[in-house]
């Protein structure tokens, strides 16, 4: 919605408030769904979840493109939330049955930055298809694009390979793929320091990039900076391409070369609550290499916390794992919603008759450099992992 926003404010009258609802809850959808998916994704396997569910988000693209009033918008964006729920869990599934334990990390991080590599369609190239078919088109063109890789996800990926190619398929295949974690495995989970730790730095760090990427990164650059609708596409694109490429980056660094989940998040925690409060402070007229560096330095520090999946994995038994990971990744959309949501009403709170000018962005990301430091001071207080020490 980040480049999309001023044609949807001028076509359905939406303020700062409903703006940032209508974007949060896609993201409040998408972490609800996180609790039945942990419940069933081992039971009927990722094939058949992604399948379904991304069927509900291509019906919500449809109502998403026919709205004619905020309710229908919001209507749309919460059935493509539930829709894209299983999105990032079934892969994750995929891997640990696939691959061995020691190249989670690495794949895992390539994982979040392939689906990272789909918001490049939602820069630039969705300022042009906008221009060329109005938003409403641009989003049926995407449905129907959706429509063609699921059909080919479910006729070519499948749950597990023939023969157990890692210790943690043959593991599972001994137990039996419908085995359910211990009775007390989720009171164990919730008794753990280092959940909770993990759970509120992955609710800070991904809360505040998503947040900046998914929506008010647009309004920053051409409502407060004045850039054009792609300029500013393209500069969102530099925020991609950073976390793109700094996924795969930060995952084999963790895995081969400094061995450490814990030094490598809180670095990224670090600089990007400094990146934050650099934008925050930034001169309207700044050069626009200025702000594609730090976009792209932005996306590239983010990145980093992906590792967090790593780390909690490598913490619990194997038994756990999924469940971990899965209430993580609650924690991880929750938060893109709460600082999406809570972005856009502080900032029409605290200055509403300028709810998109300059004090009013510089309190909001400050806002969000603050909470990444917190985030970051309680992470020191986690026990580390390395691959030497998976389950």
């Amino acid at each position: 919605m980040a480049v999309i926003s001023p044609q949807l404010i001028e076509d359905l009258a939406l303020d700062t408030k409903s703006l940032s609802l209508t974007s949060a809850a896609f993201f409040y959808a998408f972490a609800l769904t996180q609790i039945p998916i942990v419940l069933y994704l081992d039971r009927i396997g990722a094939r058949w979840c992604m399948t379904a569910l991304t069927l509900v988000a291509i019906i919500g693209a449809f109502l998403f493109a026919a709205a004619e009033s905020p309710a229908m918008l919001l209507a749309g964006r919460i059935l493509m939330g539930i829709g894209m729920a299983c999105n990032l869990m079934g892969p994750l599934k995929l891997i640990t049955n696939w691959f061995a334990p020691q190249r989670f990390a690495t794949l895992s991080t390539i994982v979040f930055s392939m689906g990272t590599a789909g918001n490049i369609a939602a820069t630039t190239p969705l300022v042009l298809l906008s221009q060329w078919l109005g938003w409403r088109g641009a989003f049926l063109a995407i449905a129907g694009l959706n429509i063609v890789l699921i059909i080919m996800f479910f006729f070519i990926v499948r749950d597990r390979p023939a023969e157990p190619h890692s210790a943690s398929e043959a593991l599972e295949n001994l137990s039996g793929p419908n085995q359910q974690p211990p009775k007390n495995s989720l009171r164990q989970l919730f008794r753990m320091k280092d959940y909770w730790i993990i759970s509120l730095a992955t609710f800070c760090r991904y809360g505040v990039f998503a947040a900046f990427q998914a929506l008010w990164a647009g309004p920053y650059l051409m409502f407060l900076m004045g850039y054009s609708e792609v300029t500013a596409g393209n500069l969102i694109l530099a925020l991609n391409i950073g976390f793109i490429v700094g996924g795969p980056f930060w995952g084999y660094l963790s895995d081969s070369v400094v061995k450490t989940r814990k030094g490598v998040v809180i670095f990224g925690l670090i600089t990007m609550a400094a990146t934050a409060a650099i934008l925050a402070v930034l001169k309207v007229g700044v050069g626009i290499w200025i702000l594609t560096l730090l976009f792209i330095g932005f996306g590239i520090f983010s990145s980093a916390g992906g590792v967090m999946y790593s780390h909690i994995k490598e913490r619990l038994p194997l038994s756990m794992a999924g469940a971990a990971m899965t209430g993580i990744n609650f924690f991880t959309m929750i938060g893109v919603a709460v600082f999406l949501q809570g972005m856009g009403s502080i900032m029409q709170y605290l200055y509403p008759t300028a709810s998109m000018g300059p004090a009013a962005f510089k309190t909001a990301l400050l806002t969000c450099a603050v909470c990444l430091l917190a985030a970051t001071g309680f992470y020191f207080c986690t026990r580390d992992s390395s691959p030497k020490h998976t389950s």
